[in-house]
């Protein structure tokens, strides 16, 4: 892999631990501000609503950028935003920095995207993405839960100099390394790329992105609530179990990266499978403490595995459509990373019990097996074109 993709993934690294690291930090939030609980958690909503809305627009506006100067002009303007969030004394201020945050974070992961895809020949695509997403699981592994410390120690403000200054080195190598054009290609038509994402195929893996992330964050929001309230366990070992999922997530992108080709193939197919039984287990085990750190490490590694290798099948897909494909991969992705813990505070305000979060999660994923398996189903019997279809 091109030594600059480490590059990105470094950024990407700083970038997941922003989007992450406020459920550790609302109550200081919340405190310091004199905002309630709800006010200062709906910054996550915020960045997630930021995220949707500023992929395909960052994207369509940087396409005839070069990629050096878009890859900069991004990662600074995070930089600008972290800091003026670390030093307001006005929430309005703050909730907007997570917006502008969120809509630099995702013109830059979808430039990133292009850029990775465009380094390294069509057969090695799937591992490019994957080594670049490997910056969002190591943020779950290390980034969040020691924002959460940070956050204790010294409080929420330092957790933001602490995302600004992580993304200095990358601003620095990004100056000296990055490509002026990844590809040399000529001017992009972004009518001629919209128009490539509107086929079938590129519309369905991008639902199945959506649902299996949606299914992924569903739990994942209420972690730390069914460890402390569900088994039981000290607020101390949140961090703990929010590493042991980054974990998971870190060795199912990796793995993932060296076997996906943006094909649906066995492997994926029998990953997606064991999901929802996966989810299952998660809900019916988590007030024992072994079971819900062993099942929380095996659902962080299918949910992030299956979910890297359906970006790389919007990029394999959707090859017309270089610069606007990683950005609609990123609309995907986020859209089920706000609508499945929406979901999942309905149902758990509606039963009290926390456990049912995983319960949403379960039936999410099994609507993403069934959607396949009529798929398949159809292509089976010959209802519709191979090329039309979702694989």
């Amino acid at each position: 892999m091109p030594v600059f993709l480490y590059v990105l993934a470094l950024a990407v690294f700083a970038q997941g631990t922003s989007e992450f690291m406020l459920s550790g930090l609302v109550p200081g939030i919340a405190r310091d501000l004199s905002v309630s609980v709800g006010a200062a958690a709906s910054l996550t909503s915020a960045y997630a609503i930021g995220m949707i809305v500023g992929a395909p627009v960052m994207a369509a506006l940087s396409a005839r950028w070069p990629r050096r100067r878009a890859l900069a002009g991004f990662l600074a303007a995070f930089v600008v935003v972290h800091v003026i969030g670390a030093v307001t004394t006005d929430f309005a201020v703050l909730f907007g920095t997570r917006v502008v945050a969120a809509i630099v974070n995702a013109g830059f992961l979808a430039v990133a995207m292009s850029v990775a895809t465009a380094l390294v020949p069509g057969e090695r695509r799937g591992r490019a993405t994957a080594v670049l997403l490997s910056g969002v699981t190591l943020s779950c592994v290390a980034g969040v839960p020691a924002g959460a410390l940070l956050g204790d120690w010294s409080g929420w403000r330092s957790a933001f100099w602490a995302v600004a200054a992580l993304c200095l080195p990358a601003l620095a190598l990004v100056f000296r390394q990055a490509p002026a054009d990844a590809a040399g290609r000529a001017e992009v038509s972004v009518r001629r790329e919209a128009g490539a994402l509107r086929s079938r195929r590129v519309r369905w893996a991008m639902v199945l992105a959506a649902v299996v992330n949606g299914a992924t964050f569903a739990t994942f929001a209420y972690l730390a609530v069914i460890a402390t309230d569900i088994a039981h366990l000290p607020a101390a070992a949140v961090p703990a179990l929010l590493a042991a999922f980054g974990v998971g997530a870190f060795v199912g992108v990796t793995t993932a990266g060296r076997t996906a080709d943006g094909e649906l193939g066995r492997g994926l197919l029998l990953a997606l499978c064991v999901l929802p039984v996966g989810w299952a287990v998660l809900a019916a085990t988590s007030a024992h403490t072994a079971p819900l750190f062993a099942v929380t490490i095996v659902q962080g590694a299918l949910s992030f595995g299956i979910g890297s290798t359906l970006v790389a099948r919007v990029m394999h897909v959707a090859p017309q459509a270089p610069s606007l494909g990683g950005s609609f991969a990123t609309v995907a992705l986020n859209a089920g990373a706000f609508l499945g813990p929406l979901v999942a505070g309905v149902a758990t305000g509606a039963t009290g019990d926390y456990r049912d979060a995983a319960w949403v999660s379960t039936a999410l994923a099994a609507t993403a097996v069934a959607a396949v398996a009529v798929s398949r189903a159809g292509v089976a019997r010959g209802e519709v074109e191979v090329e039309e279809a979702g694989y």
